[in-house]
């Protein structure tokens, strides 16, 4: 069954250093790449290496940066279902350093689809899991077409607004920027996951609570980015195929794991010259 993304991408830059400069220092960067990244992509082109049903529905600017992201993205397994902005692509820049943590700075307007962008949404109707990470409240209602719909507390706002259920809301135990309260949402989420890095997390859905642990790593850790949205986007796939919430939790977890193990947003894959 087929798996999408609603959501944004930036086009990141990498640099991989011994720790985040302090205030006035300069450092010398190991390495560094540029590569079409944020948490729409990242969670696309993890799907599509999962599944060869792979769809991601976005917006790019409409300069050379945005064009060559698409043709970059092209190269994933996954269909690309996109409207171009009359406006520059959203960039961002990204520190990894030895502790395998990413502090991220983005430069732009955040793009991403609108529910009257001439999409087909209606393919929506016949698909199994949706993560929404960015769009405006039409196109989360355009997403709620989908069997299983999974969003991030990133986008409250928008999901305040939008006013639809959702199947899974994704927050983080950590980062005060994705807090969901009680209340918050109007109908409130069928099930909310916390995210706790390597302690696991736990989920509530009405009045059954639960927890689940962090996978083995695969290889040797080497930093945090696109964990995160990883994560939510096995969840979205395992959910919309009809596994149970432990199995798809598991799932998901053992993708987070392969994440860190990951330099950057997908190893340099789509390297942008």
């Amino acid at each position: 069954m087929k798996t999408a993304v609603v959501g944004h991408l930036e086009v990141v830059e990498f640099a991989r250093v011994e720790h985040v400069p302090r205030p006035g220092e300069i450092i010398h960067v190991r390495e560094s790449w540029r590569e079409p990244a944020g948490g729409g992509a990242v969670a696309a082109v993890r799907i599509s290496e999962l599944t060869d049903e792979a769809i991601f529905f976005t917006a790019f600017g409409d300069d050379e940066l945005g064009h060559r992201a698409e043709a970059k993205l092209r190269e994933a397994d996954m269909r690309i279902e996109c409207v171009y902005r009359d406006e520059p692509q959203r960039r961002g820049f990204t520190f990894l350093d030895d502790d395998g943590e990413r502090t991220i700075s983005v430069i732009g307007r955040k793009l991403a689809p609108h529910g009257d962008d001439p999409l087909p949404w209606n393919e929506l109707d016949d698909t199994g899991g949706v993560y929404f990470t960015g769009g405006d409240p039409a196109a989360l209602r355009q997403a709620r077409r989908a069997r299983v719909l999974v969003a991030s507390a990133r986008e409250l706002a928008t999901l305040k607004e939008a006013a639809v259920e959702l199947d899974v809301l994704i927050q983080s135990g950590s980062d005060a920027g994705e807090r969901y309260e009680p209340g918050d949402l109007d109908p409130p989420p069928r099930m909310v996951v916390t995210t706790e890095g390597r302690g696991g997390g736990q989920f509530v859905a009405g009045d059954h609570e639960g927890r689940w642990e962090a996978a083995p790593l695969p290889g040797p850790p080497v930093d945090a980015y696109g964990a995160g949205d990883s994560f939510a986007a096995a969840l979205a796939l395992a959910l919309g195929d009809g596994r149970t919430t432990d199995d798809a939790l598991a799932f998901a977890a053992r993708c987070a794991a392969y994440a860190l193990t990951v330099r950057g947003a997908f190893d340099g894959r789509f390297r942008l010259s």
